[in-house]
């Protein structure tokens, strides 16, 4: 008798874990976009770099260059995407990653203190100034790693 409720709690641990295991990205279906225009290419880079900030589950424009970025789509990793208005020069932006998707309404983890799982990584980042004109390229900076 004693034993039923112990089955009865390891298989709903069991079934958490699983529901857990079986979801490999945030998902909201409504929120899909378009695929990456992988076909533009990238013409440039310039001097912005891209900071993750782990912590809040953000990254951070820091735009140091003298050309101010107006109504321009965003893409990291060559999947996710969201739309900025602008970027203004010698600004910084901070932009949640928990706003950007992909054309399958799937978006990257975006770390912060509670998060489940470790955050993608931002190793790619792209500014598309219009649908015909190459990519231009954003400097990546790699997270602060606390290597204690």
């Amino acid at each position: 008798m004693r034993a039923l409720p112990m089955v009865i709690v390891a298989l709903a641990a069991a079934a958490c874990a699983v529901a857990g295991a079986c979801q490999r990205y945030p998902y909201d279906p409504t929120k899909a976009t378009r695929p990456y225009p992988a076909q533009l290419g990238q013409g440039s880079l310039v001097d912005i770099q891209v900071i993750p900030d782990i912590g809040n589950g953000s990254i951070k424009l820091v735009n140091a260059t003298g050309t101010t970025y107006r109504d321009f789509d965003l893409w990291l990793n060559q999947r996710y995407v969201r739309h900025v208005d602008e970027l203004g020069s010698g600004r910084t932006l901070e932009l949640p990653v928990e706003s950007f998707w992909d054309e399958r309404g799937e978006g990257p983890f975006p770390g912060g203190w509670f998060r489940y799982y470790q955050p993608t990584p931002i190793v790619l980042v792209q500014i598309q100034v219009a649908p015909d004109k190459p990519l231009v390229g954003l400097i990546a900076k790699p997270p602060d790693v606390d290597r204690r």
